[in-house]
Formats: C-alpha cells, structure tokens, sequence
C-alpha cells in the first residue's frame, strides 16, 4: 500500500517539469522571432535603435553633408527646426514637431565620419520612431546627394 502512494508524486513531478519545459520553450520561441526581425531591421539599415527613443547611425561623410542632409530631412517631415548651436566637436539640433521635442546631435569622429543621434520626447515618453525615420530620412538624403 506505501509503495502505491508514493508512485503518484514523482509522476506529478515529471509532469508539472514537462509543463514548466514546454511553455518556457514556447515563450522562448517568441522571443528569438521578435529578436531575428529587431537585428535584420537594424543590420539592414545600419541604425542602431534603442527603446529609450534614440536612433543612431555613423555616416562616412563630413559634418556639414550630415548636417545639410538633416535639415533638409526635417524639412520634408514638415518638422521645425528651433536651435541648432556647435559646441567643441558636436553639433545640436533642436527641433519640434506637434507636441514632440526633438534632439540631434552630430558628433565629428574623423574628417569625413559623423556620428548621428537622434531623440524624440512626448513629454515624459520617448518615440524612437520618430527618431529613426529622422535618421534614415537623412541618411536616404545623403545617399542621393
């Protein structure tokens, strides 16, 4: 009779780790498509996008052609540029856009590279969409001249 009551618990056992396998490694699936789509949508582009709002990309070309390309940029997104200042090697844009607030800035690495970051703020929550279409709306500027 003991030996009946104790085969119960170790079938229990093996079935509650089988659940605990299974829905860990379907939970898991899901998150390897959503990690393969994020790293082709950055590798293709060469953006690096972050959840905080902020998009950069590194550009072979001088700050001014970076510069130039991001005005006209904004400009086509119908976005107003409010400040833009040069402070050592960096360069700031301050923009707006409906109820957003927008900061990029051009870091000058060499001659002809430039660093692009760019982040958008609704108040107290971050857009990195509007921050990355900044960003590739410049660099598709730069690409056609």
């Amino acid at each position: 009779m003991k030996a009946a009551l104790r085969h119960p618990a170790p079938q229990r056992r093996r079935l509650a780790r089988l659940i605990a396998i299974g829905s860990a490694a379907l939970l898991l699936g899901g998150c390897e498509a959503m990690a393969i789509t994020a790293f082709g949508v950055g590798a293709s582009t060469g953006v690096a996008q972050t959840i905080n709002g902020r998009a950069y990309r590194t550009f072979t070309a001088p700050v001014g052609e970076v510069k130039q390309a991001t005005l006209a940029a904004l400009g086509r997104m119908g976005i107003k540029v409010v400040s833009s200042k040069r402070l050592a090697n960096e360069e700031i844009i301050l923009a707006r856009a409906a109820d957003r607030e927008i900061e990029i800035t051009l870091e000058v690495l060499s001659p002809n590279s430039t660093r692009m970051r760019s982040v958008t703020t609704q108040g107290l929550l971050y857009d990195s969409a509007t921050s990355l279409e900044i960003v590739l709306q410049t660099e598709k500027r730069i690409s056609n001249g």
